[in-house]
C-alpha cells in the first residue's frame, strides 16, 4: 500500500497581513518596556538594582512579543480554520505533522532564551550572593507579623525600622522565628524568604537616602497583610552613627546584646562539653558530625581539625582551631552556601572558644 501524502494546505489570504500586524504590535510592545520608566515606578536605591531592571526590561520585552505572537495566531487560525456550520459533526480538523523545519525552529529558539536568561540570572544573582564580606551586618528576623532587626553591640532588637548608612556595602542576614516569611523591599528589587532554623544572606550597597517600605512577600497566617508597614532607612554616615549610638543607649538595659565579629577570639579555656550543647542548638541543622563529604548544607565536622584529607577548611585556610574560630566570629560565603558569622549566630567569644575545644575533640 502505498501512503498517500496529504494536500498542502493554505494559510488563508489573511496570514501574512495578520503576521505582519503581530510583528509590529510586539516590536511596539518590546519597545515600550525598553523605554518605561520604572525608576519613577519604583526608585532603585542599591548598585544592583539598575541589572535587575535591565533584565527585567528584556524579559518583559520578549515576553510581550511571544505573548502577541501567541495570541494573535490563536485568534487567526480559530477564525480561518475554525468549524463551519457546513461541517459534519465528525470532521477532523486539518492535520500538520512532520514539519522538521518547523520543529527544529520552536525548539531552537525556547531553548536559546532559557539559555540567555539562564546565564544573566546566575551573572546577577552572582553579584548579590558572592560579594565580598561587606561592612555592616545586621539580622533580620521574620515574626507573625512584623520584622525585628539586630545589630552588632545594640542590646535586644530593633523594630518597626532598619537603618543603614548610604554607600556602605551591606549584609542582611534573614532567619524566622515562627513560620517562613518573605522579606522584600521594592526599592531594592531584592526579595528572599526568612526560614526558621536557616539563615540566609542578601548582599548589597544602598546609594540613595529615603525611606522605603518593607513588604513580606509570603503568606505567613492571618495578619499577613498588616507586614507592609515598617521601612527601610537609608540616610547619611553621619546620622546612622547617630541613630546607632542613641539605640545602643535606649536598649542600654535590654538583655541579648549581639557579639561583635572582630578581634581575636581567645581558645584556651574553651569547654567541649559546652561546645557539644551549643553545637546541637544552632550547628547541626548545616553540619552532620560525618565526614567532610556528608554534606547537609555544610560538609560534615567530624575530625574536620584532624583530617589529613582536607587539610585546609572551606575559606581555603589551614584547618587550625584559629582558623576555624575566625570562621565562627566572621562567617563565610561560598559555594555551599553562606556559613552565618557571630553576630546572626548569636554566639559569644567564650562560646567560640567552646565550639572550637568540641570540634577539636572530634577525631
Amino acid at each position: 500500500m502505498v501512503e498517500q501524502k496529504a494536500q498542502a494546505t493554505s494559510l488563508g489570504r489573511g496570514f501574512w497581513i495578520a503576521t505582519a500586524v503581530m510583528a509590529v504590535a510586539a516590536v511596539a510592545g518590546a519597545i515600550y518596556w525598553v523605554y518605561a520608566p520604572i525608576e519613577s515606578w519604583v526608585p532603585s536605591i542599591i548598585l544592583t538594582a539598575h541589572q535587575v531592571d535591565v533584565f527585567f526590561r528584556f524579559l518583559a520585552a520578549v515576553g510581550t512579543a511571544i505573548y502577541v505572537f501567541v495570541v494573535g495566531y490563536i485568534v487567526y487560525f480559530t477564525i480561518v480554520f475554525g468549524a463551519k456550520k457546513t461541517d459534519p459533526p465528525d470532521a477532523i480538523g486539518v492535520q500538520i505533522h512532520d514539519n522538521h523545519k518547523l520543529e527544529f525552529w520552536w525548539t531552537f529558539f525556547p531553548t536559546l532564551l532559557v539559555v540567555i536568561i539562564a546565564i544573566v540570572s546566575y551573572l546577577i544573582w552572582a553579584e548579590i550572593i558572592l560579594k565580598p564580606a561587606s561592612g555592616v551586618v545586621v539580622e533580620a528576623i521574620g515574626h507573625q507579623f512584623n520584622f525585628t532587626f539586630r545589630y552588632p553591640q545594640i542590646n535586644g532588637e530593633v523594630t518597626d525600622e532598619i537603618h543603614l548608612p548610604v554607600n556602605v556595602p551591606v549584609t542582611l542576614n534573614l532567619t524566622s522565628s515562627d513560620v517562613i516569611h518573605s522579606f522584600w523591599v521594592p526599592a531594592m528589587r531584592l526579595k528572599n524568604d526568612t526560614i526558621p532554623g536557616m539563615v540566609t544572606a542578601i548582599k548589597f550597597t544602598p546609594y540613595r537616602t529615603g525611606r522605603y517600605p518593607i513588604i513580606c512577600a509570603q503568606f505567613c497566617g492571618t495578619l499577613h497583610s498588616t507586614m507592609n508597614k515598617q521601612v527601610l532607612v537609608v540616610e547619611d554616615e553621619a546620622s546612622f552613627n547617630a541613630w546607632y549610638h542613641g539605640m545602643q543607649l535606649k536598649n542600654a538595659h535590654v538583655s541579648n546584646a549581639l557579639p561583635s565579629t572582630s578581634g581575636t577570639i581567645a581558645l584556651t579555656g574553651g569547654d567541649a562539653a559546652a561546645g557539644q550543647a551549643l553545637f546541637s542548638q544552632k550547628c547541626s541543622a548545616c553540619h552532620a558530625l560525618g565526614p567532610f563529604d556528608q554534606k547537609i548544607v555544610g560538609p560534615g565536622l567530624r575530625g574536620v581539625l584532624h583530617d589529613p584529607k582536607h587539610p585546609t577548611l572551606v575559606d581555603g585556610d589551614p584547618a587550625t582551631p584559629e582558623n576555624a574560630a575566625k570562621i565562627l566570629q566572621q562567617g563565610f560565603t561560598g559555594p555551599m552556601g553562606t556559613m552565618p558569622n557571630a553576630t546572626t549566630n548569636g554566639l559569644s567569644d567564650k562560646d567560640i572558644a567552646n565550639v572550637v575545644a568540641y570540634l577539636n575533640s572530634l577525631k
